[in-house]
């Protein structure tokens, strides 16, 4: 008591005369007060609750702008492939939003005929498939009792399928989903109605972007931003032109294929043979060949095996021949990192995914190479995947334990 007794007089008698000295805070004041909340600590909580509102609100919105985002990136694509072309017709006196409404009318009117043909072909010859299915069931059925041994007949079949509870549950699902496929229908029109004015802003207002672009950019930057936008120019339209010529040539050669073996629908087939193979890589060919597979089939068993020994065929043909000489300027991958890009791209963005994979991986290596050090590669016989001749101790040591001691050994 001593010391606060003493430092409670100090304090009065420090005090004026007339006024009440001030009051003493009670013993361990100040540990309680500097136990109690931080004063950061309420910020703290505030702005981590709106952090989290802030992440769940650009959650929400990215889940529901992805469709438009990849609109977006198709169109992105899409002005990277005709941007040559408007180039080219910009640098020869054209305006460059005519240039680009030429090169679109003039894809739209090559896709509206190509379709309209394959329509009109496609419709002919599936009224003549339609008309011999039957035929085409009695030639599986006989060989089926032919070659097992059994005794089916094409009444019993139909009769299984028409009262087959499959049958009635597609039927009814079929007629609920009319409105679904009306639907579905009207948007992929407006989807592609979109794809097509945002791939035609790009095109035309490709410049512009690109100004817009680098001025927010310092001038290193600009550099390299200019000089990616031109390898994705030169990756991308070089992928669908050699990818489009290669699918003309795959279409030919089964074309002949189908023609010599008496195949129906040889046309439709090749184009679809084409398209698919080249546009789904690597196992596109595959894919594509069972469809004519199953159509040879119904013609001659034989005729099948001879379908698929040719897509087999042309497929290494393709790769190791074809591809390297068409692609080696324009997307020179190999074919593995290839597949592993459109299974990558297929699972981030599906088709989509699947379809630009391969110019975006490849203008991201041509992009990368640039920075990449090479050295030059020793002449050592194991870069070729040859071994030396000495080979490795461990064998030598078994080599003589089989073969027995060596002359060195009995010579000692």
């Amino acid at each position: 008591m001593a010391p606060t007794d003493e430092t409670a007089q100090i304090t009065s008698e420090a005090a004026p005369p007339g006024t009440t000295p001030p009051a003493q805070p009670p013993a361990g004041a100040e540990q309680a007060r500097g136990a109690g909340m931080p004063r950061w600590l309420p910020r703290a909580m505030v702005l981590a609750l709106a952090l989290v509102a802030c992440f769940q609100l650009g959650s929400w919105a990215f889940h529901q702008l992805t469709g438009l985002l990849i609109n977006i990136l198709i169109a992105f694509f899409l002005a990277l492939a005709v941007e040559p072309a408007v180039s080219w017709m910009a640098a020869r006196g054209l305006r460059r939003g005519l240039a680009t409404a030429v090169v679109f009318l003039g894809v739209l009117v090559v896709s509206a005929g190509f379709v309209t043909m394959m329509g009109s072909m496609l419709a002919g010859q599936i009224v003549d498939m339609v008309e011999d299915f039957p035929d085409y069931l009695d030639k599986v059925i006989r060989w089926i009792n032919q070659t097992f041994d059994t005794d089916l007949s094409r009444v019993e079949v139909q009769d299984s399928l028409i009262h087959s509870d499959w049958l009635r549950k597609y039927v009814q699902n079929s007629a609920s989903g009319v409105l679904d496929v009306s639907a579905q229908v009207l948007g992929g029109l407006f989807q592609l109605l979109t794809i097509l004015l945002f791939s035609f802003y790009f095109a035309a207002d490709g410049p512009r972007l690109r100004r817009a672009l680098c001025s927010v950019l310092p001038p290193a930057k600009q550099a390299e931003v200019l000089r990616a936008w031109e390898i994705a120019v030169n990756k991308t339209g070089g992928y669908l032109y050699s990818r489009g010529l290669m699918a003309l040539i795959s279409g030919i050669a089964h074309y002949i294929l189908l023609q010599v073996l008496e195949v129906p629908y040889a046309p439709v087939l090749a184009v679809w043979v084409g398209l698919v193979s080249q546009f789904i890589p690597t196992i596109g060919t595959y894919l594509a060949g069972a469809l004519p597979m199953l159509i040879a089939f119904t013609v001659d068993p034989w005729y099948a095996l001879w379908v698929l020994i040719f897509v087999v065929i042309y497929q290494q043909f393709e790769n190791y021949v074809l591809q390297p000489k068409l692609t080696a300027k324009s997307v020179d991958i190999h074919p593995a990192v290839a597949f592993g890009s459109v299974i990558a791209g297929t699972a981030l963005l599906g088709a989509v995914g699947a379809l630009v994979a391969i110019p975006a991986v490849a203008t991201l290596q041509a992009f990368l190479g640039a920075y990449v050090k090479r050295y030059d590669v020793m002449d050592d016989p194991r870069v070729h995947g040859h071994h030396r001749r000495g080979g490795s101790p461990l064998l030598a040591r078994v080599r003589r334990a089989l073969t027995g001691p060596g002359d060195d050994d009995r010579t000692a």
